[in-house]
């Protein structure tokens, strides 16, 4: 089913798709400040670590997406505030302790293993309402009920965004990690970057 759904994709709604998604990964959002700003505080594996984290979120948003359940978010604003308010929380947690750090160098280029920062990611993309909304209202745009079931046309398309989307981020966090390792000296201060980045996300979360 899902091999019958994907090639009955026009093939230039594809490129429209795929053109789209890059488009929006590359505009600076909660994920490309946090792949960044990781890349920046540990280096570039720490910052691909991120993007791998950021992206296993996005698979789950386009699980839910699938399923439906994205629904629920804009039928209970409530429900939708108690993930927004965890979410700027975790956000607050994690700029509280990359200021903490800030002075200690070797805590700056140790403070958290390849697992955490996959954690991280996968956390901070979670916990973020808007990209399990925004998914679902993107998505669907290129969906045609002539092809198959609904959910089989998300997981597809939702793979390819996926798929496009972590390319872009791990070459982002890559890049990060570059510019940390030419400034590795000045490791406090991309410690204090990183956590104002932090804050300003979970501030955006809040009142955006």
């Amino acid at each position: 089913m899902i091999w019958d759904v994907l090639t009955g994709f026009e093939p230039a709604l594809l490129v429209a798709f795929i053109a789209a998604g890059l488009l929006l990964n590359i505009t600076p959002g909660a994920d490309f400040v946090f792949v960044s700003a990781s890349g920046m505080r540990g280096g570039p594996r720490m910052g691909m670590a991120a993007a791998l984290g950021v992206n296993l979120g996005i698979v789950v948003h386009v699980t839910m997406a699938a399923a439906g359940l994205s629904a629920i978010l804009l039928a209970r604003p409530a429900l939708y505030d108690v993930i927004r308010y965890a979410g700027a929380a975790y956000l607050l947690w994690l700029a509280v302790q990359a200021w903490r750090h800030a002075d200690d160098v070797q805590e700056a280029r140790a403070a958290q293993s390849l697992l955490r920062a996959v954690r991280r990611g996968f956390l901070t993309n979670v916990l973020n309402p808007k990209t399990a909304l925004f998914i679902f209202a993107f998505i669907p745009q290129f969906t045609d009920p002539a092809i198959g079931p609904l959910w089989a046309q998300i997981v597809v398309l939702g793979a390819i965004f996926t798929v496009f989307g972590f390319a872009f981020s791990l070459c982002l966090g890559a890049a990060a990690g570059g510019f940390a390792h030419v400034l590795r000296a000045r490791a406090g201060l991309l410690n204090r970057v990183a956590g104002v980045m932090f804050a300003g996300l979970a501030a955006r979360l809040i009142w955006d």
